[in-house]
Formats: C-alpha cells, structure tokens, sequence
C-alpha cells in the first residue's frame, strides 16, 4: 500500500511554485485573508494560534480523504470521482489508476454553487487556483494546482515540506491499521507514534511539532472533551502530567516506546468514552475545537490569491471537506451555520464591498433558518444564537448609523446588510428567544421593530452631526454680516436630509418596514423639535434672528408632515399614528405671541411718550402755523413709523395680527384725545345757576332819572373751578380752537393712516384678497368717535365761553338793565362779531360752520337767560316787546351775514324756542296769568285748583311751559302780574 501514499493527491504537484506557502494569519503583502471580526464559533482554551490550528485541520483533511465509511483506511486521490461513481473499474492501488491522475477542471456551473446561490467569479475576476491563467504575451500557459490535494494545500497555506511529512505519516499509520475506520483513529496520537525527529529539518521543529500536537490532544481530550470530563478522572489527570512533562522534556515516541504506550493508553481510554454505549472515539468533535478547525477547512474554499473569490473546485472539495465531518462531530445544520459564518466573516473581511459574498451569506442564512425552526438542541442554540448575534452585530453597526455608511452608490450593499441583518434578527427572536415564545406570535413584527430601530438610531445620529455642522457654520460666518442663526442652517439641513431619506434609503426600507419615511421624518421632527422647544422657552421678544428660525421651523415641519402624510397614503389609518408622533411646533403661534409682547411693548411706549408730549404742549397758536398741535404730530408720526415697523417684521402672519396692533394704536389715539379736551369744560360749565325767582319792583321806568343806576348782581356760575381755569392761557379760545384743530386734523389723518395701512398689506406675502378687501380690523374705531366728541365739545366750551364769560359784561351786565330801550343788544352784538372773525381765521374751515353754529346757539340761550332770568334789576312792559324783537332780529342778522353766514334754515332751526317765547312779551297780563293756571293745571292736575304749586325750573324754555310763563309774569312791569306773584306765591321784590 506505500505506493499509494507515494501517489497520494496531497503531495505536491510538479508545477508547485519553488518556494512554500509561508503559514501566516494576517492580512499581508501577499493578501492572505484575516478576520475583522471575532470568531463567534468559540475561544480555545488552549493555547493554539490560528496556524496551529490550520495544520491540525489538514492533517484531519488529509486522513479524512479516504473511501467512504466502511471500507478499509486507504487514501485516494483528491480528485476522485464522486461518491456516486463506481471506483471498480479502477484499482485504487495502481499508481496509474485514471482516477488518480484526473485533474482539477472549472466548475462554473457547480451544482452546488447554484443551490447555494454562490456567484462565479465573472470575466474581470482572478482565477482560482485551479484554473488556467496567461502568464504573459507570448508565453505558453502555466499550470496552477491540477490535483485536488495540491489544491488543499496551496489552499490552505501548507508549506510542502509539511505535506510531505504528513504523507509519510500517514503511509505508516495505514499500514499498520489497515481494516480501521478513520474516524475510530486519533490522529494526533498516531503522528506523534509515526514521527520522529528524523522527519524534521531541526530538532527545534520537531520539538515544536510535538507541543503544538500534545496541545491538541489536550485541547480534544481535556479543555473541550465532547463528553463532560470529571476533574477526578484518573486518564485525564495523568494525560495533564504527560503534557507538562513533554513541556519540559520531550516526549520520546515509538511503535515500542513506554512512554508512547502510556500516552496511548491514556489518549484511547478519554477518547472512547461514550454516553449512549455505541463504539466511538472523541477526540476532536468537542465544541467549539471541532467548529474553529471546520471553520480552517471552509476557509480553503476562498481563493488564497483572492479572498473575495470562493474557487471554482467548490464543490469537489467540500465534498472531501464533509469527510471530516464524522472525526469533527459535524452534521449539516452545523455546516450551515459555520459556512454562513465563513461567507460573511469574508464579506467583512473584504471591506464590506463584495456583494457576492454578502448574497452568498444571505442565501445560506435562508438555510440556516430552515434548520433553526426543525430542532431545538440546545448546543445547536447556543452556537447559533452567537452566530447570528455577531452577524447582527456587525451588521447593526452600519444599520444603526447608516447615513455614515451608505450612499445612493451603496445602495445595493445596504439592502444586502438589511436583509442579512433582519433574517438574523428574526431567528434570535422567533426561533430561539424563550421570551419570545411565551408571547403571541401575531403581535411581534421583528423585521419591522428592527427596522424602525434603525432608522431611528441613524438619523439621530445623522441630527446630530448636522447640529455640530451648523454650530461650526455659524462660528465660521461670525465676521460676515447677518450671519445665519444655527437653527436656521439646521433647519435646511435637516430638510434635506429628509428628502435624501425619502428618495434614497426609504424605498429600500420599506419592504420591512411599510412606513419608513413617517418614522424617519417623525424622528427628525422630534429631534429638531427638542432643539426648538429649548430656544423658545428662553425668547422674551421679537428678534430678527427668533423670527428667522421659527420661520424655518414651520417650513421645516410642512415638509416633514407633507412627506409622512405622503409615505401614509396607502395605509388604514391615513398616517395618523405616525402624525401623532409630531405634535406641531407652534411656530407660528410662538411668532404671535413675540409679535404681541412686541405690540404690547410699543403701544406701552407710546402712551408714555403721549403722557410726556401733553404736559409739554403749550397749545400756543402762534408757534402752531399748521393749525395743529406739535404733540399731535409727532404722535401720528409715531403711529405711521410703527405700522411701517410692524410690516417689515420678517412675519408670516401681518394681516392675523394687524387687529391686535390698530386696536392698540386705536386706544392711544383716543387716550391723546381724551387727554387733549381734558378741562377745558363744556356747555354746562359756564351756563351760570338760575337766580331766585323775585317779582318786578313797579315803578316809572324814568325813576331816579340822573341818579346813579345799580347794576344787577352777577349771577354766580356754576362752576367756579371752571371759572378760575378759564383765566388761564391755555384754555383762552385760541388755545381751545388750537385743540380743535388739533382732534380735526387727528381725524382727517385716520383715512389716511388706513389707506396706508391697506397698501402694506396688498404688499403683504401672506395677505389674501379678502385682508384688504374688507376693512374689518383694519380700522380705527374708537378714535374717529372720540374726535366728534371732543369736537363737539370743545365747539361748546368756546360758544359758551365766549357767550357766558368772555361776553358776560355786555350780555349780564348792560342788557336791558334799567329802560330796556336804552341798554339794547347792540354792543354785545359787536363784541359777537368780533370773536366770530377770529374763530373764522382760526378754526379748520371743515369746523367753522358747526362753532359758529354754537355760538349761535349759546347767543339764544344767551338771550332767553337774560329774558327770564336776568333777575331783579330787568323789567319789561308790553311796549318793550317790539324792541326786544328787534333786537333778536338783530342777533339773526348777525350769523346770517346778508347770506355770507349761516344758512337761514340753520338759523331758523336754533331760533325755534326763541321764535316761540317772545310773543309772550306783548301778550296781556290777564292773558299769561290765565294760560298760566291752565298749564299749571295740566301739569299737576287737580290738586293745584285751591293752590298753585311753584313749577320747578327746568331750563328748558317753552312757551306751553309753567316755569316759562311764570318768569315772564315775574319781569312783567304792571300792577297785576305784581299782584297775582305776591297773593299765589308771596314772592318779594328784591333779594
């Protein structure tokens, strides 16, 4: 049987580069494939290193490639037929056997790299060792590994000079157990038989040789037995003196060797224990040894000049791979997790850019999963649940950031990591998470919590790195002018980052997750809100920069719910569950209530700066060319420059909030004008009180002719603080016409004013045809009103000032005092004339008419109050009354201005009670004292026919009037009125 070994597939093939195939792990000049991550298979206790172990995997490899189970131990050719190809035609002991000379062909149409859905290297990609490749221009095509053995080795970094020992080995090892299972055989314990120091090139490689395989023994019989090993087991314990002693002395192997016979005896007794009483030997199937030197046989499959490319021989060779399976406890459940391992491991090893392998990883992840749901053994669990954890790790790592990661380039690449990561994820949970299936299966979606969890996770982080973005945007632009606030940069970028979400990782997203936009946009929404929250709670006042970025901020939300509402369509809710996710930022309303407090700030102002101006105005004409008020002016002015403020706040909302600004622009003005009539009186203030009533003293009307006339005691006012204020400058008429003018031209300005205001808001962004169509809440209401009033009043105060106080020495004290016909109207009517013309200059000509008016009036009242009530120093006879008519007539003449002045019906609407009076003058006395009892009568009824009552005063003059007619029988000058006042009411004749 040497002849074989001589011939054996393993050795090396005559076209085997010269120099051997250093053992390295690492990634190196050479490109030799080394892991980024852990192997999840399981840490040694032993203290082997990945190239220890790589050789150990061969040795197995190479005494596992023999016939099938059964028959005697006898290697062939790695390149054999397979299992189902009859071996009878052919001697297995010819050295020229076809079977052993067959060599390595392509496999591009492997049926098991269809069935695993592993991809062909294409036309740019490296060949595989077993492959053909040009050596060059010109030059004949050089020959890499043609033998399945040949290829193990180069494969897996074998130096030849190791293959070639190993094959001596095992050339011994079959000539003396022929008829042996290879799996009942413990390889290392017969290398160590086998190999001497002979075999060697030094001592100091034998000697190495030897520890690295005593360590094996341990590692398979002690640190990780397949059968739990008792610390009191005699075998074990002496297999741990052995190895310590061999540590420092080496051991002395031989067929005859006691030592040798110790160890094999110590070795078979740990390895042939047995739980279930079968026949069997353990001695590298413990976990995890056997899954750690699986996963070195695995590697072979990639290519060694090429570690993204799994070879063409694929299939031939894991064929022979399988062989190990029943010396490594390995079944193909196990196969299937340590190969996707293997296939991802590689994938991130690459740098995660070779898609094959991440499509090869994840099409055996579907086997693996298959697998997870037909059994429960909990040591299959447990290796599973680390695999599939360190997968998911590795994975989640770039899903849990993936904007970091990912590009609209490395699109594909995300999709592969997500699907890979959610189908990890999905077995954890669904087929070996207890908690799991303690819970309904219907209210878990793992795909779609995990997806969630990304999307989440990254763009948080995403946020993030745009918030420190636009913090160092902003320092940088510190010396440029306006520089953008930070929220306002973030808010762009966040807005853009939203849509790069929607159109580049959303659509990938959603065959897990059926809402991943909502979620995305909801989590930036949320993060960007709990920046905005912040900085308002900390805005006192409106600020260019707060408008700016709660500006941004509503648009930035518009768009993020116009995108979730988008993304939702389709689903039953219409997006609401996502929706409630936003509570809204209240941009908008924050921007109402800074322009509020900025409203409510201004409108304070100026009604101080109303306060300050009004105790400053002097009211003095001269120093008022324009008929107007400085302090009216200037307030209006004010009102002009706050609404042209107000339009150019940076605002969304001015027509919204336009009411709130003329409402309190509105109260100022009308404040100005309250302030500006403020004690200047009104009509009542200088009406003066009635006189008592007395009877006429009679006499001659030529009595005390020559002598000295008393002049009639002025009849007290009634309001003397009026009287002592009205000697002051500021309330003379042209200081009372000054403030007339002022409240006049105050309400001519509002049309104005309103216009303007109209114009902003036609120039408005936000302003609709209606603002400006309707004049609701663009108006000012109480002011105009205020101004009528104050007109009128002020109109009022200087009639009857200038009637019942400037005039008062012409009208009480020289009209129809003594002989009326001597003390007639005429110079009041003069001194009338004369403030008339000055009112006229003075007064807005839209005001003369209805002062003058006034005055007309307060002349006529004038003139009844001295008829009625002039007291004791005035008497009229009947024949006084034509020039009393006169005289009145007189009066009317003077407004009417031969047609210049007053309208005559205006005249005669105010002349009606005066009209109505006077011809009681020429009326008999019989006659008054009888129409007198009559309205009397009517007036108090029954209860006045034995006495008449006084009738109170009311001042309002009525010839049908009781008061009325009894004043004209008090100042009638005849025996019978004197009589009929002195037996009804007993009324003196003087004071």
């Amino acid at each position: 049987m040497a002849h074989l070994f001589r011939d054996l597939s393993l050795g090396h093939s005559k076209r085997e580069p010269s120099k051997p195939t250093p053992l390295v792990t690492g990634n190196n000049n050479n490109g030799s494939f080394s892991s980024e991550l852990p192997s999840p298979l399981g840490q040694l206790d032993a203290q082997l290193t990945d190239s220890e172990l790589r050789l150990t995997a061969f040795e197995i490899f190479a005494a596992a490639c023999r016939t099938s189970a059964g028959k005697p131990l006898a290697i062939h050719t790695a390149a054999s037929l397979s299992h189902s190809e009859s071996m009878s035609n052919n001697s297995p002991n010819s050295p020229s056997s076809p079977a052993l000379q067959r060599s390595l062909t392509s496999a591009a149409a492997s049926k098991m790299k269809k069935a695993l859905g592993l991809r062909s290297p294409g036309s740019g990609s490296k060949k595989s060792p077993g492959s053909g490749s040009s050596s060059g221009s010109g030059q004949g095509k050089s020959k890499r590994p043609v033998t399945l053995g040949d290829l193990m080795r180069t494969q897996m970094r074998v130096p030849e000079t190791v293959d070639s020992r190993v094959r001596r080995a095992l050339l011994r090892i079959s000539a003396g157990q022929v008829g042996r299972r290879i799996e009942s055989v413990v390889v290392p314990l017969e290398l160590l038989q086998q190999l001497k120091s002979s075999d060697f090139a030094d001592p100091q490689e034998y000697e190495a040789w030897q520890k690295r395989t005593l360590r094996v023994l341990e590692a398979g019989l002690l640190l990780h037995p397949r059968i739990p090993l008792e610390k009191s087991n005699i075998s074990g314990q002496r297999l741990r003196q052995i190895i310590i002693g061999a540590y420092e002395r080496p051991l002395e192997t031989g067929r005859n060797n006691e030592s040798m016979q110790v160890l094999r005896s110590t070795v078979m007794s740990l390895a042939c224990r047995s739980i279930d009483g079968l026949e069997a030997c353990h001695w590298a199937d413990g976990i995890p040894l056997n899954l750690r030197l699986y996963e070195m046989l695995l590697e072979a499959c990639f290519d060694v000049n090429d570690e993204a490319s799994i070879i063409e021989e694929v299939e031939e060779l894991m064929e022979h791979i399988k062989k190990t399976w029943p010396i490594l406890g390995i079944n193909q459940m196990l196969h299937n997790v340590c190969f996707t391992w293997v296939l991802f491991n590689h994938f991130v090893g690459t740098g995660g850019v070779e898609m094959d392998l991440l499509y090869d990883a994840n099409n055996q992840l579907s086997e693996v999963a298959k697998d997870a749901k037909a059994t429960k053994d909990p040591e299959y669990a447990k290796i599973l649940s680390s695999t599939l954890s360190s997968i998911l790790g590795r994975a989640e790592k770039r899903l849990l950031a993936y904007h970091d990661t990912f590009n609209r380039s490395s699109i594909d690449m995300m999709q592969g990591i997500v699907s890979i990561g959610v189908s990890a994820a999905r077995i954890l949970v669904e087929d070996i998470s207890n908690e799991y299936r303690r819970r309904r299966r219907e209210n878990v979606d793992v795909a779609r919590s995990r997806i969630d969890t990304y999307i989440r996770s990254s763009l948080r982080t995403a946020f993030a790195q745009r918030m420190e973005k636009a913090d160092s945007s902003r320092r940088a632009s510190k010396n440029h002018t306006n520089p953008l606030p930070v929220l306002v940069i973030l808010a762009k970028d966040v807005g853009e980052l939203a849509i790069n979400e929607k159109h580049v990782f959303s659509p990938i997203l959603k065959r897990w997750h059926p809402f991943a936009a909502g979620v995305a946009v909801a989590t930036l929404h949320a993060c960007y809100g709990n920046e905005l929250k912040q900085f308002i709670s900390g805005l006192s006042e409106l600020t260019p920069d707060a408008v700016q970025i709660l500006r941004a901020a509503d648009k930035l939300e518009k768009d993020l719910v116009q995108i979730a509402v988008e993304d939702a369509v389709e689903s039953d809710d219409g997006g609401k569950a996502i929706i409630r996710e936003m509570p809204p930022y209240e941009a908008e309303a924050a921007i109402a209530n800074l322009v509020k407090i900025w409203i409510r700030m201004r409108i304070e102002r100026m009604k101080e700066w109303v306060d300050r101006n009004l105790q400053q105005e002097t009211w003095t004409p001269l120093e008022n060319k324009d008929g107007c008020a400085p302090s009216a002016v200037e307030v209006l002015r004010i009102i002009d420059e706050t609404l042209d403020a107000y339009f150019q706040l940076p605002i969304p909302m001015h027509p919204a909030l336009l009411p709130d600004l003329i409402t309190g622009l509105d109260k100022c003005l009308q404040y100005y004008v309250t302030k500006a009539k403020l004690g200047c009186g009104s009509r009542n203030s200088f009406i003066p009180t009635m006189p008592a009533l007395t009877r006429c003293t009679v006499e001659s009307k030529f009595q005390g002719f020559g002598k000295k006339k008393d002049k009639s005691p002025s009849i007290q006012k009634r309001n003397s603080q009026v009287a002592t204020v009205n000697g002051e400058n500021m309330f003379g008429v042209s200081q009372l016409c000054l403030r007339i003018n002022t409240l006049q031209q105050i309400h001519l300005q509002l049309e104005s004013v309103e216009k303007r205001i109209i114009t902003h808001l036609r120039n408005s962004e936000s302003a609709k045809t209606e603002d400006f169509s309707d004049s609701t809440g663009k108006t000012f209401d109480i002011t105009p009103s205020a101004c009528i009033e104050g007109i009128q009043q002020l109109c009022e105060a200087v009639a009857y000032k200038i009637v019942f106080h400037d005039l008062s020495h012409v009208l009480w004290d020289g009209l129809y005092i003594g002989d009326p016909s001597s003390s007639r109207i005429d110079p009041f009517v003069r001194e009338l004339e004369r403030n008339l013309l000055l009112i006229s200059e003075s007064v807005h000509e839209r005001v003369r008419t209805r002062i003058i008016t006034d005055i007309m009036r307060a002349s006529f009242d004038g003139f009844l109050l001295v008829l009625l009530a002039g007291g004791p120093s005035r008497a009229f006879s009947r024949q006084d009354s034509p020039v009393i008519e006169d005289d009145f007539k007189a009066l009317k003449d003077l407004f009417w201005a031969n047609g210049d002045g007053l309208p005559v019906e205006l005249i005669d609407k105010f002349s009606v009670t005066v009209r109505g009076i006077l011809p009681l003058f020429r009326a008999d006395t019989e006659s008054l004292i009888e129409r007198f009892r009559r309205v009397t009568l009517e007036a108090y009824g029954s209860s006045a026919r034995s006495r008449l009552p006084l009738p109170a005063t009311s001042g309002q003059w009525n010839p049908t009037e009781p008061n009325t007619l009894l004043r004209v029988l008090c100042y009638r000058n005849d025996e019978a009125a004197s009589k009929f006042l002195k037996k009804t009411y007993n009324l003196p004749k003087k004071l």
